[in-house]
């Protein structure tokens, strides 16, 4: 998998030069995810935060949960080491998010908690990232069973979408983002606390990356 190093990833050295915060993002899809995020940062503005998909070129064997933080954990320390060499100033330091689903993939757990140690952000969604694209639309009840086919049938386009995997503006609607973390929220809130996120079917956290991984809070 490719990595930025160094101040080539950083930009400018001198921090004097630097008003920018970067974020590197890996993203367990090769299509869905980068183009939400950039449809999202099109329509809403960058705001001062320059995106990278950290792993665009990456093959599905490195796409798994466990694979994309231990690549993020790694970008992450680099860049760290980069930021403070290069005097830069702490608020434009760089961050680092993963964006992976439950699926039925294996060490999620195991993923989460080395994103922790790592200092890498986790946006994650149970059964799938479909979940967050639904409550664009309305809100999400009952269970999917970890299926995200199930899910994917109750998007309003899907049967006219070629390709359900491909993210067109017009199936985000305009204004849609307060009202979709309203109803994650809530859907969230049908657990207990103590359940942990890969035991809440559904589940998506997705809104917080898109506040504070790309600073955008409408759209």
């Amino acid at each position: 998998m490719a990595r930025t190093r160094g101040k080539d990833s950083l930009g400018p050295a001198k921090k004097s030069e630097r008003r920018r915060k970067v974020v590197h993002v890996f993203t367990e899809g090769k299509v869905t995810e980068p183009e939400y995020i950039k449809i999202v940062r099109e329509r809403a503005g960058a705001n001062g935060v320059e995106v990278r998909i950290a792993n665009a070129s990456a093959p599905g064997s490195q796409r798994k949960p466990i694979k994309l933080v231990e690549a993020a954990v790694r970008l992450m320390r680099e860049e760290t080491r980069a930021a403070k060499r290069s005097g830069l100033e702490k608020k434009y330091w760089p961050a680092v998010w993963c964006l992976f689903d439950r699926d039925q993939h294996d060490h999620i757990e195991a993923a989460m908690k080395q994103a922790r140690e790592g200092g890498v952000d986790i946006a994650f969604s149970h059964p799938c990232f479909e979940v967050w694209r639904l409550l664009h639309h309305k809100p999400v009840t009952g269970t999917f069973s970890g299926v995200c086919d199930l899910v994917a049938n109750r998007l309003p386009f899907a049967g006219s979408a070629a390709n359900i995997k491909m993210v067109l503006p017009e199936q985000i609607p305009k204004g849609s983002f307060a009202e979709a973390k309203k109803r994650a929220l809530k859907m969230n809130e049908a657990y207990a606390e103590h359940v942990p996120k890969v035991l809440r079917d559904p589940y998506t956290d997705v809104f917080e990356f898109v506040e504070k991984g790309l600073g955008i809070t409408a759209y």
